[in-house]
């Protein structure tokens, strides 16, 4: 099996990790990829959101199946574009991927077809926000309508903090993603990260996790694309699992279908578990990025075939996927300055070492000087993870690993699992 894999992050240098394992594979190449993808597979630079570019690639390695992993190609119509090729791919088309390029449509979808989620207003203008910020009590939710790489929502806990978010996005600081902005009821309760896989017509769960999204311990500080994960995570309860299941996944598989927008891919549901039952904080079309760096160490079945039975409508062919009985934990180490201005160039040494048994890292922003030498080149830079018989020993693991690796210029959260930790022994 010949495979494009389409990205340059952690979650596809995990992706990556993974599929070349697989005993089917027999080309892996990835578009652009990192350096740490670069010692796993071939890379091209080829961007993620050039699709003919990345089509004239699939052809040229008789591809046969291409692999979406950022949701910027799910946006820029690259499944759209492998259809009308007659090339197999994994990843929604761009109607279906507006469940996560755009929030209001999301909103909207929900109402639709009756997903449970928090009440919400659209605005387009300062004023109208401003209005609608009357109707919620603190603390509020803004979000930036489109694609903001993790970092266009703000839980404000003023309404002067609210008001200076909207103005913000309105303003023009996520482009044209901040055209809208959408005013959301802050849900009460434990957030958690479930991913269920579609072809179509077929749909399995897929795995589960908790992420951290703000910046630095305790919870506080800015909102990011993720600064740290682990799987299972004991807020999904069998009873939550199945309600998330009945509830969310199947309906917003049937409502995407039935609007003639078929779901092939993989949905990410972001959701809050409150005392009234799940509901969704939004969707995103692509796995999660760090969740899938975790996701990807614990599944213990290959992942090929289940990208390819996406892709050609054969999922009901497959049996439920096998999960090691372990625990895993991505902590992300990224540049001083993120999710603000991360300083750029830092070098990394001691991140491609053996850094012990079960651990692995995955470079997300990196690049390497023709002398060899790693460095940063983005926010998030580094994953490390690690797997274990209990999430404290993966936990101990992960921050050993971390602890080895020099990147004066990098940072992390030193309390990566701590609510699963709080509730006891794992």
């Amino acid at each position: 099996m010949n495979i494009l894999l389409v990205g340059s992050g952690g979650r596809e240098h995990a992706l990556a990790w993974k599929i070349a394992q697989s005993p089917r594979l027999t080309r892996l190449v990835a578009a652009p990829g990192n350096p740490g993808m670069a010692k796993l597979c071939e890379t091209r630079a080829v961007g993620a959101t050039d699709v003919a570019g990345l089509m004239a690639l699939a052809r040229e390695i008789a591809a046969d199946l291409v692999v979406i992993g950022p949701e910027v190609s799910v946006a820029a119509g690259l499944a759209d574009a492998a259809a009308e090729a007659g090339v197999a791919c994994f990843g929604p088309t761009a109607a279906a991927g507006q469940l996560e390029s755009s929030k209001a449509f999301t909103k909207a979808f929900c109402d639709r077809y009756g997903l449970p989620t928090g009440a919400y207003r659209v605005c387009e203008t300062v004023e109208e926000a401003r209005a609608a910020l009357d109707e919620f009590a603190a603390p509020f939710v803004v979000k930036a309508d489109g694609l903001a790489a993790g970092k266009g929502v703000v839980v404000a806990a003023t309404r002067e903090e609210a008001e200076a978010a909207v103005e913000d996005a309105l303003g023009g600081r996520f482009g044209a993603a901040g055209a809208r902005v959408v005013i959301e009821e802050f849900l009460d309760g434990e957030i958690g990260s479930l991913f269920a896989l579609c072809d179509g017509e077929t749909s399995m769960l897929f795995g589960w996790a908790q992420d951290h999204k703000r910046a630095f311990d305790g919870d506080q500080g800015p909102n990011t694309g993720g600064m740290g994960v682990y799987s299972p995570a004991p807020v999904f309860t069998p009873e939550l699992v199945e309600q998330v299941r009945t509830r969310l996944v199947e309906p917003a598989f049937a409502g995407i279908a039935a609007d003639g927008a078929p779901y092939r891919g993989v949905l990410f549901v972001e959701l809050m578990a409150t005392k009234d039952g799940p509901k969704l904080v939004e969707f995103n079309t692509r796995f999660g990025d760090p969740e899938c760096q975790a996701l990807m160490l614990r599944l213990d079945s290959d992942l090929a075939p289940y990208l390819m039975a996406c892709a050609t409508g054969r999922l009901s062919e497959l049996p439920q996927p096998k999960w090691r009985d372990e625990a895993a934990i991505c902590v992300v180490v990224a540049a001083k300055g993120y999710p603000g201005e991360p300083k750029p160039g830092g070098a990394i040494r001691g991140a491609e070492d053996d850094l012990g048994e079960d651990v692995v890292v995955f470079q997300a922003g990196t690049r390497r000087d023709a002398d060899g030498t790693l460095r940063a080149a983005g926010g998030r830079v580094l994953n490390v993870c690690a797997r274990g018989a209990t999430l404290e020993a993966a936990r101990e693991k992960a921050y050993g690993a971390i602890g080895k690796i020099d990147f004066a210029d990098g940072f992390c959260r030193t309390d990566i699992g701590w609510r699963a930790l709080a509730r006891g022994p794992k």
